[in-house]
């Protein structure tokens, strides 16, 4: 039997590790309800006396017989907000989302999750994946010998996990330092395991830097499918290259059929170019592609024409990884008339929301400043329903279709004029 003074101690500690998970509990939520109070862009959050929900809210806290009751009186409390991008996220899943990668080293493989797997999508040209035979269509079983269905179940098990949060939680596993090799796992179009060692290379295209976002490798590339102009690029970034390399596209496709310009897997960046990149498809001067509200100012994405627009047909392609200036261009075209969008609904990330840390170890993200395109759509939360949904296959990408090119390509052939 336990003595009297052992039992004594353990109720101690039972009672000190109870009054800490307690006080964690309520860190937790003054950390959420002031960083509302002080970031969201409203003066009155959604609309509410905030101070008065900060006394609604606390005392349930401290009742709160456990850390899954707490969080849950958390959630509900921004709940109040009726506001997307307002999420409690456990630390089991932030844990998963949190993982940036051991390194910028890459294999030249792009993925996304198709029906609850790791699926090739893109392997860029010359890279170590194009090297090893790896195609369009394999399936990612594990990376360093870790299996990647774990990962993908944990992240999707939460709601406030969007498509564009757990691609990049799958294209971590596949990074880590430059020189380093990688052993990757996969399913070939056989459905044949097949084991392979990837060399880390640099990521493909050029460093480029803006203000205080950390460096990023830009490229953009541009080709003619029949008559038809193909654009893609993966970041709003790199200004002056990547504007100029679109002008010259743009002004060198007046016979052109149309224009295609691909933005799946584009998370955004400099807001400014989507208004000049629109000013090369929209000749009607004071268009908008929409309006930015924050807590001190509003912002008017205004389109200016340029001496020489394509007034032809134009495609944007989008899917759950296009974000931010990614959304704004292809809503504000779309709201226009100027564009038809085709792919999956995008990642209803229009302004950098925001990720930390709480002191019981979940994650909280949350929204800065609100965004509506001309249409009165707001994006955050949201996202751009495309005109034609077409959503990407596994059995599509082994036969080395595009499903999605495809149909804008069938659309912009029945523009043609007799």
């Amino acid at each position: 039997m336990l003595s009297r003074s052992l039992i004594l101690i353990l109720v101690a500690v039972v009672s000190v590790f109870g009054q800490t998970r307690s006080q964690l509990d309520l860190d937790s939520f003054e950390k959420v309800w002031t960083t509302v109070r002080d970031k969201h862009w409203q003066a009155k959050p959604g609309g509410l006396d905030w101070q008065a929900i900060h006394d609604e809210y606390r005392p349930r806290v401290e009742k709160a017989a456990n850390h899954d009751e707490a969080r849950a009186v958390m959630q509900d409390m921004i709940g109040r907000l009726k506001q997307s991008h307002f999420a409690i996220i456990p630390a089991v899943v932030y844990s998963v989302l949190d993982d940036e990668g051991e390194g910028p080293g890459v294999t030249g493989i792009d993925a996304r999750v198709l029906d609850g797997h790791a699926v090739v999508t893109n392997v860029d040209p010359g890279s170590p994946a194009e090297k090893q035979g790896v195609r369009p269509g394999w399936q990612i079983e594990r990376a360093d010998g870790k299996d990647l269905k774990p990962v993908i179940e944990q992240a999707r098990s939460n709601p406030a996990v969007h498509e564009l949060q757990l691609t990049r939680a799958v294209l971590a596993r596949l990074s880590g330092p430059i020189g380093g090799t990688l052993e990757a796992t996969f399913l070939n179009a056989s459905d044949q395991t097949v084991t392979l060692p990837l060399a880390l290379t640099a990521p493909r295209g050029m460093v480029s830097a803006f203000g205080n976002l950390p460096a990023q490798y830009v490229w953009f590339e541009s080709r003619k499918i029949g008559s038809t102009a193909y654009v893609r690029f993966n970041m709003f970034l790199d200004l002056p290259r990547v504007m100029a390399s679109f002008q010259k596209t743009v002004e060198a496709c007046n016979v052109c059929d149309g224009v295609i310009i691909d933005l799946r897997g584009n998370p955004g960046g400099i807001g400014g170019m989507a208004m000049g990149m629109a000013g090369f498809l929209v000749d009607k001067p004071n268009q908008r592609l929409g309006t930015m509200y924050l807590r001190d100012s509003t912002l008017n994405f205004v389109v200016n024409p340029r001496a020489d627009v394509f007034s032809g047909p134009v495609a944007v392609l989008v899917d759950g990884c296009s974000a931010s200036t990614s959304e704004i261009f292809a809503g504000g075209l779309k709201d226009l008339g100027r564009a038809r969008i085709f792919g999956t609904r995008t990642a209803a990330a229009a302004l950098p929301s925001a990720f930390e840390r709480l002191p019981d170890g979940d994650g909280f993200q949350y929204a800065v400043a609100n965004y509506v395109s001309e249409g009165g759509q707001p994006l955050e939360g949201l996202g751009v329903t495309p005109d034609v949904v077409v959503e990407m296959t596994r059995a599509a990408l082994l036969a080395g279709h595009d499903p999605v090119m495809d149909a804008a390509i069938d659309w912009i052939g029945r523009q043609r004029k007799p």
